[in-house]
C-alpha cells in the first residue's frame, strides 16, 4: 500500500475519532491519536495525514454544505459516519489540491468506502464526489 493511501486510512480514522469522540479541543484529540498510532505515523505517511485532518477541520464549514447540497436528500448528520468523513476528505482533496487528479481523488474515496464502509457505499461515495468535483469545476 502507498503512503498517500495509508495516510489517508489514518486520516479517516483519525476524523471518525474526531466524529465520535471529540472533546472539543480537537488539537488535543489529534495529538492524543497521533500518540496512539505513532508507530504507524512515520515521516513518510504524517505529513500528508495532517494536511487531511487539519484540512477537513479547518474547511469543515465549507465541506459540509457541499455534501449536503449534492447528496439528494441526505442531511450530513444521517449519513453513515464513515462514508461522510472519506468524503469530507476527498472533498478537502478537490477543493484544495489541485495537483492531485480528481480522478484520483474520487478512486482513492471509493475504495476506502469499499473497505471500510459497505457494500452500498462505493456508489453512494463516488455519486456524490462526481457532483461536487463538477460543481466546483474540476
Amino acid at each position: 500500500m502507498g503512503d498517500r493511501r495509508q495516510s489517508r486510512e489514518l486520516a479517516l480514522q483519525a476524523l471518525f475519532f474526531l466524529d465520535m469522540n471529540s472533546s472539543g479541543d480537537v488539537q488535543a484529540d489529534v495529538a492524543a491519536f497521533c500518540l496512539e498510532n505513532e508507530a504507524e505515523l512515520t515521516p513518510t505517511i504524517q505529513p500528508f495525514f495532517m494536511e487531511l485532518v487539519q484540512g477537513v477541520v479547518k474547511t469543515l464549514n465549507k465541506i459540509d454544505p457541499l455534501l449536503e447540497t449534492y447528496s439528494r436528500n441526505w442531511k450530513v448528520s444521517r449519513m453513515p459516519v464513515v462514508d461522510r468523513n472519506i468524503m469530507r476528505m476527498a472533498a478537502f482533496e478537490l477543493m484544495e489540491r489541485p495537483d492531485i487528479p480528481p480522478s484520483v481523488t474520487i478512486n482513492e474515496a471509493v475504495d476506502i468506502a469499499k473497505k471500510y464502509s459497505t457494500r452500498e457505499s462505493g456508489p453512494f461515495v463516488n455519486g456524490i464526489l462526481d457532483r461536487i468535483r463538477e460543481a466546483i469545476g474540476r
